[in-house]
């Protein structure tokens, strides 16, 4: 946690390793990951694809680059991506659909950042020498600038469906896939069956210190490794980093229940401070979105000054993401702290 935070909500990736999931990344058997010897990488791989219902599965750095190597894979220069108009990679991968495969990107809208199959279909372009071709539909799940919304199976189905039928592949955009797992009840090759590839990050909720990994068919694995080498993923005695997914599959999934608590808690608490408004009902998994009166980036700059750091995601509205760094005394620290930041903004002193 960064130095004088009390408790931190910027993100679930401010994580940090426990001991214990530190002592199991010390004591990690590696090998050459390159070239597919380091033992530890190959166990979080079987261990993620057995959990997903695929065939074979990938270590990578990061989620974006999962997205990025899903999107180079599935498609070629010139192919279109339809996904919904507040997705992860519509705003926050800089651009690399198009920088690193030349794609273009076809927005959809519907409510918490989800949509339906008629959506769909009347985002799939006619065949024709006129236009790009329809190649890839994206899906997120749990949708982060929906609130950590959790998609619904036969919604999926739906979806993917449509997709199919007009000769679309499908991605899932799993990052936090475990949240959702956890506060449905469905399991994650349920959540996964209808998608060609799909992925869960480790270091997010689940507490690792980094790295995500891909999943797919083989056949799609092995086409995935090389664009991982094309975009200098490829990496050496990864089971030192590896070993922290392995431990967090093993010990962190069913925790994350105490994260969603947690969200729920404090939204519950800052929903009874004058002057900001939650959705409760739109609390599903381990984020808060909630609007203030006064300027978010004010609120968030005074909550600092209280030991707690909350984003802003627009000019009166922010963000707090519950994690294992935070338990329900960070919680009722947090709730506090708004109460007080915001009498002290409204009344200007």
């Amino acid at each position: 946690m960064a130095r004088n935070l009390a408790v931190d909500l910027y993100s679930d990736t401010q994580t940090r390793p426990s001991p214990a999931m530190r002592a199991a990344m010390a004591g990690a058997e590696v090998g050459d990951e390159q070239r597919d010897e380091d033992p530890t990488v190959l166990e979080l791989c079987h261990m993620v694809a057995d959990l997903l219902g695929k065939e074979a599965a990938l270590f990578l750095p990061s989620g974006t680059m999962c997205n990025e190597i899903a999107y180079r894979t599935h498609t070629s220069p010139g192919d279109e991506i339809i996904l919904h108009a507040w997705s992860h990679a519509m705003h926050f991968e800089t651009g690399a659909p198009a920088a690193l495969s030349g794609v273009m990107l076809r927005t959809v809208d519907g409510a918490r950042g989800m949509f339906g199959a008629e959506q769909i279909r009347g985002a799939i372009r006619r065949v024709g020498n006129h236009q790009q071709r329809s190649r890839l539909l994206s899906v997120e799940n749990t949708t982060n600038l929906g609130g950590g919304a959790v998609w619904d199976l036969d919604d999926l189905a739906a979806v993917t469906a449509a997709a199919r039928a007009a000769g679309l592949a499908t991605h899932m955009d799993g990052a936090r896939l475990m949240n959702a797992v956890v506060a449905s009840g469905q399991s994650a090759s349920a959540f996964a069956r209808d998608f060609d590839s799909v992925w869960i990050d480790m270091s997010k909720g689940l507490g690792a210190p980094v790295g995500a990994v891909l999943a797919g068919s083989t056949e799609f694995i092995a086409e995935a490794r090389r664009h991982k080498h094309q975009f200098g993923g490829a990496m050496r005695q990864a089971g030192i980093i590896a070993a922290g997914g392995v431990y967090a599959l093993r010990h962190n999934v069913e925790r994350l229940a105490e994260d969603h608590d947690n969200a729920r808690r404090l939204a519950e608490g800052i929903s009874k401070v004058p002057g900001v408004h939650v959705d409760l009902s739109a609390v599903e998994t381990n984020m808060v979105y909630f609007d203030v009166d006064v300027e978010a980036e004010r609120l968030s700059g005074a909550l600092l000054g209280h030991g707690v750091r909350i984003g802003p995601m627009g000019p009166n509205r922010l963000r707090a993401v519950t994690h294992l760094d935070v338990d329900a005394n960070g919680i009722a620290t947090a709730v506090n702290a708004v109460g007080e930041a915001m009498r002290s903004l409204r009344s200007g002193d």
